[in-house]
This record gives structure tokens, C-alpha cells and sequence, in this order.
């Protein structure tokens, strides 16, 4: 029985997969996260400098992410999440150190611990429209990501639940394509959905965590493997989405 379980989970997979990398030209990446501490943090930090290079678009190693997600009116994306529902996708807008020249609509997809996103450039006042409900600009557009939001919100109900801030520690490794991530200081909006407001104040998440990401595509350099090697940590599937929707 769970032979046959496993056999329509893989042809499922291989299906989704394959359909999704046709489609848009791109191939899945591996993607597993850690939950770690602090002092774990600082220990990783440590080996990730002294082997890789910080991302070219940090600022003094960091940056500052600020993101809104999108679910139905039946919060399928956070319950497909809750439930370790093995093929899922959902939405988000995206922004770096409060940079509204460079915002993004975003279409994340994971399947069976492989992950894979494909994006579109917003201008602020279509990210503020899309804060505030507002699809109807989408119709017209020729983007492929916008014309997929428009569709699951008018026929799914998608709409803004919750902002996710939180800062990130970057490194990049050219073998692999192998980048790992440090996210800290995880704070939720509570209630406010209005993404460029300033006003718009976030929280620290209660037992805020450090997450550890690592992302590769074909292999995962032996070099990298060992310098995130910590006792006793396993690959958890933490969400920083689901995390922060606890304070609805």
C-alpha cells in the first residue's frame, strides 16, 4: 500500500514538474531550512564568511525584506502549508531595504522539497492597488505572473493577509549555484495589509527564530555541506507566512 502511495506521489511530482519547467523554461532547485539559535547563527556566520561571498546586493551583509502574502478566503495556501501538502504554490509582493523602485509580484512553487519562483516588476501604485484590493489593472496587463494573480483572485478570492518582515544575511557560491541564507528578526504585521505604508509598524513573532536556507540546484558542494553542518539540527519546515498568521 504505501508502495503504491509513494508511486502517485513520484508520478504526480514528475508530472508537475516537468509541466511547470516547460512552461517557463527553468528547472526546480533543491531548498531545505533549518530552524536554529542565535548562538548557531553566529557560528554559521562565521564558516559562511570565511567560504562564500555575500550577495552583491547586500548592504554591510544585509538586507531588509519586506513581504506581503496573498491567500483565499479559505486560507488554502496556509493550510496546504499546515497540512505538508507536498505540491503547493502561493503569492506574495516583495521589496529590499524599503526600495519601492524595485518591487515584485512573485509566484512561489514547491513540490516535494524542490522549489522553484517566477516574478514580475510592480510600480508602487500597482503594489498599493494590489494592498488595497484592487485587481482591476491586471486585466490589460501582457505578464504572464499578473495575468496568473488576476486569475486566481478573481476566480479564487485571492487577497492580502499579512506582512512578513524580517532581515536576511546572504551568500552565494558559483558551484551549484549554491546560496545560503541567514533570516532573523522575523516580525509580523498583525492586521495591516498596507504594504508601503511606513506607518504600517511590525512585531517581533513570539520565540522569533533564526532560519537557516540553503538553496542548489543539480549538487550541493561538499565544502558548503560541511560548513552548515550543526549536531543534532534536521530540516524543518518552518514558514515565516504561517508563523506570522497566528496573530490574526
Amino acid at each position: 500500500m504505501q508502495t503504491g502511495k509513494f508511486s502517485y506521489v513520484n508520478h504526480r511530482f514528475i508530472f508537475y514538474t516537468s509541466v511547470v519547467e516547460k512552461e517557463y523554461s527553468m528547472q526546480f532547485r533543491h531548498e531545505v531550512k533549518h530552524e536554529i539559535s542565535n548562538h548557531d547563527m553566529l557560528v554559521l556566520r562565521q564558516r559562511l564568511q570565511a567560504v562564500m561571498k555575500p550577495d552583491r546586493h547586500a548592504v554591510d551583509g544585509k538586507y531588509e525584506i519586506r513581504s506581503l502574502y496573498f491567500d483565499n478566503l479559505d486560507d488554502e495556501a496556509l493550510r496546504e502549508k499546515l497540512d505538508g501538502v507536498n505540491i503547493r504554490e502561493k503569492y506574495r509582493i516583495r521589496l529590499y531595504n524599503n526600495d519601492q523602485s524595485v518591487i515584485r509580484l512573485e509566484k512561489k512553487y514547491k513540490c516535494c522539497g524542490l522549489g522553484f519562483k517566477i516574478s514580475a516588476n510592480l510600480a508602487p501604485e500597482q503594489a498599493q492597488a494590489l494592498a488595497d484590493g484592487n485587481i482591476s489593472w491586471m486585466a490589460s496587463s501582457t505578464d504572464e505572473v499578473i495575468l496568473g494573480f488576476y486569475a486566481r483572485a478573481r476566480n479564487g478570492g485571492l487577497q492580502a493577509k499579512v506582512i512578513v518582515d524580517y532581515t536576511r544575511e546572504p551568500f552565494v557560491f558559483s558551484p551549484g549555484n549554491t546560496r545560503v541564507t541567514l533570516d532573523h528578526n522575523i516580525r509580523t504585521g498583525m492586521g495591516c495589509t498596507d504594504f508601503l505604508n511606513p506607518a504600517c509598524v511590525t512585531i517581533p513573532i513570539e520565540d522569533s527564530p533564526c532560519i537557516l536556507e540553503v538553496k542548489w540546484d543539480a549538487y550541493l558542494p561538499n565544502v558548503i555541506r560541511d560548513a552548515i553542518q550543526l549536531d543534532g539540527r534536521r530540516s524543518a519546515a518552518f514558514s515565516k507566512y504561517a508563523a506570522c498568521r497566528m496573530y490574526d
